[in-house]
């Protein structure tokens, strides 16, 4: 009965880790260019030595990322990027390492930082991009800022600095913490990649699908009521043949 309890509620607590990264997905619908993260259920027999492995556990792992391409909204904001095929855009963490993204809505800060729209600076060739004050700015299709200074004449854009775009393995790729994607620190960092380019104006939505997600939760909420009670149906029996031994 104890190991019938083991493993039911060893099941539960798999489940609750399953339900919490699709929880995430489903909170991070809206994230502009937010790549939803997999779970995958695996059973593992448990072999005591005894005896044929006739029982098994669960155990939920992460499987990867879905590297799905999300919906693309014009916008026509000219700090709005979106980048093609699979590649990404480097950025700054907050421990100073190299992440990437597909996060394409940038904003520039009052000393000229260009950041994403989470706050991460945005790496261009020498490092995080830093702009002059300026009136206009333009991003080409290869990623290259050009802006036109205060008080200069239609006529006179300089070119600043170019967005980093690489195109990294994906099966290489994880997410940390601040949900940014990370290469393992051991592996090189990718070249900028020439075959990658951005569209000015639009944005890549979440690639998370909010029916789907919901479903899921809906599916993983009964699988979770299912293993409850039979903790509760093995609690009962436990306490029967307590009484039936009593008796005898």
């Amino acid at each position: 009965m104890d190991r019938f309890m083991y493993i039911v509620s060893d099941a539960a607590s798999q489940i609750f880790k399953a339900q919490a990264v699709n929880a995430n997905n489903l909170a991070n619908v809206s994230t502009t260019g937010f790549r939803a993260d997999l779970a995958a259920f695996e059973s593992i027999s448990v072999n005591d030595g005894r005896g044929l492995a006739s029982r098994a556990y669960s155990k939920t792992y992460n499987s990867g990322i879905d590297f799905a391409p999300g919906m693309v909204i014009s916008t026509g904001r000219s700090l709005d990027i979106a980048v093609s095929d699979k590649g990404l855009i480097a950025v700054q963490a907050k421990d100073g390492t190299e992440a990437y993204t597909r996060s394409g809505n940038l904003t520039v800060t009052s000393n000229g930082q260009l950041l994403t729209g989470s706050g991460h600076p945005v790496l261009g060739n020498g490092g995080p991009i830093a702009l002059p004050p300026f009136e206009k700015i333009e991003i080409g299709k290869d990623g290259t800022i050009t802006i036109r200074g205060l008080g200069q004449s239609a006529a006179a854009l300089t070119v600043v600095d170019r967005i980093r775009l690489v195109n990294p393995d994906t099966t290489r790729l994880n997410k940390n913490v601040q949900g940014l994607l990370v290469l393992p620190q051991d592996d090189p960092k990718p070249n900028p990649d020439s075959s990658i380019s951005v569209k000015t104006g639009i944005l890549e939505s979440s690639n998370v699908n909010a029916i789907e997600a919901m479903v899921t939760m809906l599916d993983l909420a009964r699988q979770f009521e299912t293993n409850i009670k039979f903790l509760k149906d093995a609690e009962e029996n436990g306490a029967a043949l307590q009484q039936l031994l009593r008796v005898s």
